[in-house]
């Protein structure tokens, strides 16, 4: 099924404002070390799973050694409509937007404006001793929550359904904060790694550092450097077509969920933690620069000593991540990533030190530095990314694919 960019794909852009996906010139599999083969069967099973009706469509990129040898859209992007999925379909990326959110703390750290081991009330007044839930008590802080906690999930807030009723997306980023400051911590800082609010407090810092709001720092200071024209908190009317639809499932068939909408405006709260709408090309890129050190075509946004830094893991010893229950092996957690730090242990084909998150619609990315292979999927459903929900587990199904199709892998 082709989509509306593909007879474009292959032509080198033209001009500096051409979208992401025009300037993507795919190249043989083999000159990137894939068989065509393989690459071929990935597409063939991607594809699949749409003819099934378990994806309304999907698209994937595929690049190594900085060379794009797959970009594919197939299926729609409403399975009651007809417009066809494409190359520069834009979708909600949900909780990929954290490791954006990471990039732009991280470049406020090399400019000195805070500290790995700062308190977090040092940036934050309000949370200045936060108690910590003990049972039915109220205790301190054993130690004060650290930057490097903020940075990983284990500063001491709970999981997001803990503060349901707090309504803490209910306000802006300033009302957020007073929220929190109100309730006490679900942990003493360190001793749990738990996905709640952390990196929309991240973004708090972002906005409180530079003087400016979320959206107006990533545009100038990573968007715009970075080339990706159709990411952002919101979608500008002109392209709200191009939006996918999310969906859900009937009898075990895709089907809209709800009634399409699109955010066409700057919204009041600036989700750091998974506000924004992106394409596939254009979060590639995003990665690529990840995987060059921080840059990409002469524009820099970290160093490479930073990059590192964001893929060392900080958890200490028995913190692990248990974000769908049970702890995953050989991982741990970075700042806004998580790693591969054991392979044999995961059982996950990704090179070691790989770094990767994804967002609760079904959009995912790997970086592989060992390999040097970077991945982006997109797909667009309800329970996208929860096992056992529905939707068919496309991680695991990708990055099998993938190394397979890899002539010449590293562990």
């Amino acid at each position: 099924m082709p989509d509306r960019r593909s007879l474009l794909l292959g032509a080198a852009a033209t001009a500096f404002a051409a979208p992401a996906w025009a300037r993507i010139v795919v190249q043989p599999p083999a000159s990137a070390g894939f068989s065509a083969a393989g690459v071929a069967r990935l597409d063939s099973e991607m594809h699949a799973l749409v003819d099934r009706q378990q994806l309304a469509g999907v698209v994937t990129l595929l690049a190594r050694k900085g060379k794009v040898v797959n970009l594919d859209a197939y299926g729609r992007q409403d399975a009651s409509g007809s417009a066809p999925m494409a190359t520069d379909s834009i979708f909600r990326i949900a909780s990929m937007t954290k490791p954006i959110t990471g990039v732009a703390m991280m470049q406020l750290w090399e400019q000195g404006k805070w500290k790995l081991d700062d308190p977090v009330a040092r940036h934050i007044p309000e949370f200045a001793g936060l108690k910590v839930k003990a049972g039915e008590a109220l205790v301190d802080q054993t130690t004060p929550m650290t930057m490097a906690q903020l940075m990983s999930h284990t500063a001491g807030f709970g999981v997001s359904s803990v503060y349901e009723k707090a309504g803490l997306n209910e306000t802006d980023l300033q009302g957020m904060v007073d929220k929190l400051a109100s309730l006490p911590l679900a942990s003493q800082p360190g001793a749990d790694w738990a996905y709640g609010p952390s990196v929309n407090i991240q973004g708090y810092v972002v906005e409180k550092l530079s003087g400016v709001d979320l959206a107006t720092y990533f545009q100038r200071h990573i968007f715009d450097p970075l080339k990706m024209p159709d990411t952002q908190f919101w979608v500008e009317p002109a392209k709200a077509a191009r939006v996918v639809r999310i969906h859900t499932y009937a009898d075990g068939r895709i089907v809209p969920a709800g009634e399409p909408r699109v955010q066409t405006a700057k919204p009041r709260f600036l989700a750091g933690s998974g506000g924004l709408f992106s394409t596939a090309p254009d979060y590639f890129r995003f990665c690529q620069a990840l995987l060059n050190g921080g840059e990409l075509e002469g524009a820099r946004v970290l160093k490479p000593d930073t990059v590192r830094l964001m893929r060392k893991s900080v958890l200490k010893p028995g913190v692990g991540i248990d974000l769908y229950g049970p702890v995953q092996k050989g991982l741990g957690f970075g700042m806004d990533f998580a790693v591969h730090e054991r392979p044999a242990e995961s059982g996950l084909p990704q090179g070691i030190d790989s770094f990767w998150w994804g967002g609760a619609f079904g959009t995912w990315f790997w970086i592989d530095p060992t390999n040097d292979v970077v991945f982006v999927g997109m797909i667009q459903n309800v329970n996208g990314s929860t096992p056992g929900a529905g939707t068919p587990e496309m991680r695991a199904r990708s990055a099998n694919l993938v190394y397979a199709a890899l002539t010449e892998k590293k562990a």
